[in-house]
């Protein structure tokens, strides 16, 4: 009994055991079920009110890219953004991002402000004489001349120098005439009556001013009277300071009346004669400010006014004078002397250039030097002064600013602008695409003609990567409008609507820039020699060169410009491809030229790329190329006129400096 009795307790003990080991080992798991559950909410999964990661991973360029975790692109090696569905939120072309996909895109954003900015317009041209300075010294009387006491050109004179000696029978006869007259004055001076002594008195008069007319001064006159000694030499003297320029006639020449014999010009003031193209001639005043520097005196700069704007352009050139006064009084700039100019005016609303010096100013329409408060005449020639209104200026006020915007924030495909416009008081950050019209680009900024407004955020950095957002979530995007021109072609300026600035870029991208610019020169210079099937076959070496091109090399901004030029170059060494004739390899060449030089301007190259211009390719419009050379070969003639064409520029070159080259 006893024993049965101790077998009981140990067995309920065990079962004890048994039932608290049991609940022991639920216990334990549970804690362990609800740390593995804290930490799958840890990682953003199922907790209300926390941000969930992107289980997906794609590409801004290459939307198709698809991948569960980040890293970077496998075909062009740009870092990943997720994929998440924020984008497709708001309208047709709004994008919502989360703040980590912000940051990961780098997006930066600008407000749209009113601000007077400047024109930068730069020209070139050559000094000249200061035609109202040019003086004459002509012969007044018929005869030889005995002796010229300048006998070379460049010799400076004063006001009164004497220049030439002439020998003149003419004068020895009109001296004779005053001595008689006075000789007939003198015995007549008692007459008796009036109208003769009148008549004596008129005689010598009329004798003096015949030989005053014939060049002898009214000392000389003086002289001749007192000493009763005629001359057969009359002295002629210089009319003005200034250099003897020109010498037009010989000693022992015979002369009529009216010969050239000297021409002499005042260098104490001279013109600038400025090329400007139509595109420029917008932001040209007359009465506005212009900088110069020449060759001979580096580093300095000179100062002019201009003062006549030619109203016809010429039809070879597709450019207008621009006359600049300057004053000279040490001399130091000599016609001939080519110059280098630039004009800043600032700029209004509506691209009106405005002049706050001449604000309310009354300026003289001959003579820009004379600037007054008030109406009035021109203290040089008399004219009346005219408002500096009637000449196009504006006067500054907060009003007359024009909004603008910074030059990274507008995306230009062919006559197209796209901004993106942060959209305001958005849980996320969410952006829309707008279609702006813009104005004139100046410096950093564009000027906006309409479709923004003052106060509102433009993104000026990952304009692009929005593009693209708006893309994977299948929404069209801003970059190819119907209204797009296929060809991106402006035949006005002969250049692509796509404007970048230079890019620090590896060595090694640089070299194979270059292998495709080595490419391009073969189908210049087949074009150039009429060679149809050499184009064609360079064209598709051309076509292998641009594959070769790793944009791995490039990151940032420099890998989304690249991407934009690469698809332009494509498109047009595509349609050069298909080019059946000459003609057509022209045209599309022409396309490509444009292309190639933006692009080496944004991506250099360390070897001078020659551009050259024909203004009479393509039924005058003109159009521009490339060359290895600074022989011009024209490729849009041919044989017909090879050498058609003036070299304008070098890209590439260290100085980059234009080229003064007239073949």
């Amino acid at each position: 009994m006893k024993i049965n009795q101790e077998n009981t307790k140990r067995i309920g003990k065990l079962v004890l055991i048994i039932i608290v080991s049991v609940m022991a080992g639920m216990l334990l798991h549970r804690i362990a079920f609800r740390a593995q559950d804290s930490h799958f909410h840890s990682e953003g999964e199922d907790v209300p009110g926390a941000e969930k990661k992107a289980e997906t991973w794609t590409c801004s360029m290459h939307p198709q890219i698809k991948l569960p975790k980040p890293g970077k692109c496998p075909i062009c090696f740009m870092d990943l953004i997720p994929l998440e569905d924020g984008g497709n939120g708001g309208g047709e072309r709004e994008v919502a991002v989360s703040n980590y996909a912000a940051k990961l895109m780098d997006i930066e954003t600008t407000e749209v402000i009113r601000k007077f900015v400047e024109a930068e317009v730069r020209l070139v041209g050559k000094i000249d004489y200061d035609e109202t300075r040019v003086s004459y010294i002509s012969a007044w009387v018929p005869g030889r001349l005995d002796r010229l006491f300048i006998n070379y050109t460049g010799i400076p004179v004063k006001k009164g120098d004497h220049m030439a000696e002439i020998y003149s029978p003419d004068l020895l006869t009109a001296q004779e005439e005053l001595l008689q007259a006075i000789k007939v004055g003198e015995t007549l001076k008692n007459s008796q009556s009036e109208i003769i002594r009148n008549t004596a008195r008129t005689t010598v008069t009329a004798s003096q001013e015949k030989l005053r007319l014939l060049g002898l001064t009214k000392e000389q006159i003086d002289e001749m009277i007192r000493t009763k000694v005629v001359t057969d030499h009359v002295t002629l003297h210089a009319p003005a300071n200034g250099i003897v320029i020109h010498k037009n006639a010989q000693e022992g020449m015979y002369i009529q009346t009216g010969t050239r014999i000297y021409t002499i010009a005042d260098l104490s003031t001279i013109w600038v004669q400025l090329d400007a193209y139509e595109s420029d001639l917008n932001w040209l005043r007359y009465g506005g400010n212009v900088d110069f520097t020449t060759e001979t005196y580096p580093g300095k700069t000179f100062k002019g006014t201009i003062s006549f704007i030619d109203p016809l352009i010429d039809l070879a050139t597709r450019t207008a004078k621009v006359r600049v006064i300057v004053e000279n009084p040490t001399l130091e700039l000599k016609p001939g002397m080519f110059v280098r100019a630039i004009v800043r005016p600032q700029v209004a609303e509506g691209g009106r250039v405005m002049n706050p010096a001449l604000a309310g100013k009354w300026i003289s329409p001959m003579h820009p030097e004379v600037v007054k408060d008030g109406p009035g005449s021109c203290d040089v020639c008399g004219m009346p002064l005219v408002t500096a209104e009637s000449l196009g200026y504006v006067s500054e006020s907060v009003e007359n600013a024009p909004i603008v915007i910074p030059v990274t924030a507008a995306l230009k495909t062919g006559k197209r602008a796209v901004v993106y416009v942060e959209v305001p008081n958005k849980e996320k950050p969410t952006y829309e695409g707008r279609e702006v019209k813009l104005g004139a680009r100046l410096g950093d900024f564009y000027v906006v003609a309409s479709g923004l407004k003052e106060g509102e955020n433009v993104v000026t950095r990952g304009a692009f990567k929005l593009d693209a957002e708006l893309q994977i979530h299948a929404k069209p995007s801003m970059m190819s409008a119907a209204s797009e021109d296929a060809s991106g072609k402006d035949m006005d300026h002969g250049t692509m609507k796509m404007e970048n600035r230079p890019q620090e870029v590896p060595k090694a991208f640089s070299q194979q820039v270059e292998a495709v610019v080595q490419a391009y020169f073969e189908i210049q210079l087949a074009l150039s020699a009429d060679k149809t099937d050499a184009g064609k076959t360079s064209s598709a070496a051309l076509k292998e060169k641009l594959k070769g091109v790793d944009m791995g090399l490039l990151t940032g901004d420099a890998h989304m410009l690249w991407m934009e030029h690469l698809k332009n170059l494509n498109a047009a060494t595509g349609k050069l491809n298909k080019a059946a004739t000459i003609k057509q390899q022209r045209e599309a060449f022409y396309l490509l030229s444009q292309q190639l030089a933006m692009t080496l301007k944004t991506f250099p190259i360390h070897h001078p790329v020659y551009q050259a211009f024909c203004p009479m390719a393509f039924d005058n419009q003109g159009a521009i190329w490339l060359q290895q050379s600074k022989e011009v070969l024209n490729p849009y003639f041919g044989k017909m006129m090879l050498h058609c064409g003036e070299i304008k520029e070098v890209i590439g070159a260290p100085d980059n400096k234009q080229e003064d080259n007239h073949e």
